[in-house]
């Protein structure tokens, strides 16, 4: 059996794109709360209903550089007659997720603006009048919903706003620069039908 290129390049990137959200995954579940490797690998599982099934050889390596980083903390518990290294996030750890998860939104936000300018500016149809998908980020089937709000957690948020808000000045102001530049053609445009 034949393999169609492009399936191939397409299953090669979402693996690499997967490789990249297993350790804002595992963080997230474990914001929720402590759990062993296989927990957190069943749990992804469950909560992407299988679209993404990490294996240990995944999950492990990513488990240790996350706890060598400081980001988790692991302890040997007995459970079930078994010994298992349970892992729960750390203050950095939860610093380092919010972070990683503002970015993800914003990459989100960015794909969805290319889907809306490559639907006008190459298959000439706007916005409004072709269904854009909707880019949700990939990691927010692992979000928690309890909001922890340390001191250092609010000023990373207040600094990610102010940025948010100059780089929003920015675009409102490309925006009237384009918006007066279209007015100013269509005013020619009339002045020239009527002369």
């Amino acid at each position: 059996m034949r393999i169609d290129p492009q399936e191939k390049t397409t299953a090669n990137w979402m693996k690499e794109a997967q490789k990249g959200y297993i350790r804002m995954g595992v963080l997230i579940l474990l914001n929720k709360k402590p759990a062993h490797g296989y927990e957190i690998m069943k749990e992804i599982k469950d909560r992407t209903k299988g679209f993404w099934s990490p294996t240990a050889g995944g999950v492990y390596p990513v488990l240790r550089n996350l706890e060598k980083a400081g980001y988790i903390k692991g302890k040997w518990q007995i459970q079930r007659n078994r010994k298992l290294k349970v892992y729960k996030i750390t203050t950095s750890g939860k610093l380092i997720l919010k972070s990683a998860i503002i970015k993800q939104n914003e990459i989100a936000n960015n794909i969805s603006a290319l889907f809306q300018e490559f639907s006008r500016e190459v298959l000439n149809v706007e916005t409004e009048a072709f269904p854009m998908p909707n880019i949700t980020p990939p990691l927010s089937v692992f979000e928690s919903d309890k909001k922890t709000e340390s001191p250092a957690e609010l000023e990373h948020e207040r600094k990610h706003l102010i940025e948010t808000m100059k780089m929003t000045r920015e675009s409102l102001r490309i925006l009237n620069r384009k918006i007066a530049k279209i007015n100013q053609t269509k005013e020619r445009q009339k002045a020239q039908e009527t002369a």
